[in-house]
């Protein structure tokens, strides 16, 4: 026989309960996200407000890097280390872009 649970049953109260008693969080609300130490935390704020979340971010400066990696033509032979270190973002972005595709999103790659 299935066993059921309602919402909110079972570990998951518990886990919320634990945050809500732990005398070391600094949590008020069941849900926090916390952005680490800021100089300026209202900048920041703002930004993912009115900017996008990091995965945003993030996303578009892959994009660009993607498109200007695509057109890169050194004028000089890459040192081994520099070789590695492109084609290690690459394979990056490109386990992006595959994560992108499975979700029906456009994916740029190189």
């Amino acid at each position: 026989m299935r066993t059921m649970k309602l919402p909110l049953s079972g570990d998951v109260v518990q886990a919320i309960w634990t945050a809500f008693l732990s005398p070391f969080n600094n949590q008020i609300g069941v849900i926090n996200i916390n952005l680490g130490k800021s100089s300026a935390p209202e900048v920041e704020e703002q930004v993912l407000n009115e900017v996008g979340s990091y995965g945003r971010q993030l996303g578009r400066i892959g994009d660009a890097l993607t498109v200007l990696m695509k057109h890169f033509h050194p004028a000089e032979p890459l040192a081994e280390h520099e070789q590695e270190a492109l084609i290690g973002l690459k394979l990056m972005l490109d386990e992006i872009a595959d994560i992108k595709e499975q979700y029906k999103r456009e994916a740029i790659r190189a």
